[in-house]
């Protein structure tokens, strides 16, 4: 009889204490959805060092240019969906996250895109450097006011047609991107590459007076062998300005002339 009384106890004791944690819990939601928003926490990554946007660019994002006011907003009133559409609408944003905290501050996450190439229209025969850079997924993204990244000029016909190289056609091409981009010997030599109708590549280094004569971007492990051995061993025993041509595209063949 004894052991059933304590048995008792015990299992009343535990239900109190869960009816008192929900209770607690169902209180928090309750003075945490009251809340207004007292404050607004923008945490920005930064592509290798640098940012595209500023706190005061993602503000104007959520507010629609202020039209919309944040601070102080009951958050019964917040659609935390249609402020992350906002933002995902700026091309400067590639995944964003907006939720909140129990001190009353909203919280914005943003992860922006990383450039690979940046893309140069021609116009009556002279070149002008548009506003868009490809992203490493193959999208074009708007330039920044605030940052101006250090990547290699991209040209051609080639893009009069394609607006974009997230197809899967257009995948070697963005390889070869990556590839420049990822290393760091390549990304300091290559600063501009060619593109023609066709899609064969012709690039220019920042050391020399010759042209690279790439072809098709394919075979990235070959040529780019074959160029290195021109670099390392070539132009240093030749010298750098002998040569206005540099020919990898062929398979088995390098011709420098």
């Amino acid at each position: 009889m004894f052991s059933t009384f304590k048995s008792s106890k015990k299992w009343l004791l535990t239900i109190g204490g869960l009816l008192s944690l929900f209770g607690l819990i169902a209180f928090t939601e309750i003075r945490h959805g009251q809340k207004h928003v007292r404050a607004v926490i923008i945490r920005l990554d930064q592509i290798e060092g640098h940012q595209f946007l500023t706190r005061r660019d993602v503000m104007g994002y959520l507010t629609n240019g202020g039209a919309d006011p944040i601070i102080g907003k009951d958050y019964k009133e917040v659609d935390f969906r249609q402020l992350e559409k906002r933002l995902q609408n700026h091309g400067l944003v590639k995944k964003c996250q907006v939720s909140r905290d129990l001190t009353g501050d909203l919280l914005v996450v943003i992860e922006q895109p990383r450039p690979l190439a940046r893309l140069m229209v021609a116009s009556d025969g002279v070149r002008a450097v548009s506003g868009q850079y490809v992203s490493e997924e193959g999208r074009f993204f708007p330039i920044s006011m605030n940052y101006s990244a250090r990547v290699p000029i991209l040209t051609g016909n080639y893009f009069r047609q394609n607006r974009s190289l997230v197809s899967e056609r257009n995948r070697p091409l963005l390889d070869l991107l990556k590839r420049i981009h990822d290393d760091p010997f390549w990304r300091a030599q290559i600063t501009e590459l060619a593109v023609d109708e066709q899609g064969e590549v012709i690039m220019w280094p920042q050391m020399g007076n010759h042209q690279i004569e790439f072809g098709p971007p394919t075979d990235l492990d070959a040529k780019f062998k074959k160029l290195k051995l021109v670099y390392t061993d070539v132009l240093p025993a030749k010298g750098w300005d002998r040569y206005s041509r540099v020919s990898v595209q062929y398979r088995n063949q390098l011709v420098c002339e």
